[in-house]
């Protein structure tokens, strides 16, 4: 999974029939809570994010066989809208 803000919002009126329907979002993938990672990448919503929420994101396979019995062209889907993030730090090694 992908920790990440979504940033925009992604319109295409000519896709694949499978993808009629849905909802695309720009997510910023982060590493931690200030420090972002990775390029951005398209997601499918069907949760209801909006821009400015920070999401969970999962890819590959597991992304297009979100629904078992009808699985979708998709690579990224968002899984999860985070309301807070803890993380403890302790003793670094070395």
């Amino acid at each position: 999974m992908i920790l990440g803000e979504v940033i925009g919002n992604l319109w295409a009126t000519r896709k694949e029939e499978g993808l009629t329907g849905l909802k695309f979002l720009v997510v910023r993938p982060v590493s931690s809570i200030q420090n972002t990672s990775q390029s951005n990448l398209v997601a499918v919503d069907r949760i209801g994010a909006g821009v400015g929420d920070k999401v969970m994101v999962t890819r590959g396979s597991s992304a297009s066989n979100i629904e078992v019995d009808n699985p979708i062209p998709i690579d990224s889907i968002i899984i999860g809208i985070v309301d807070a993030v803890e993380v403890e730090r302790g003793e670094e090694n070395g």
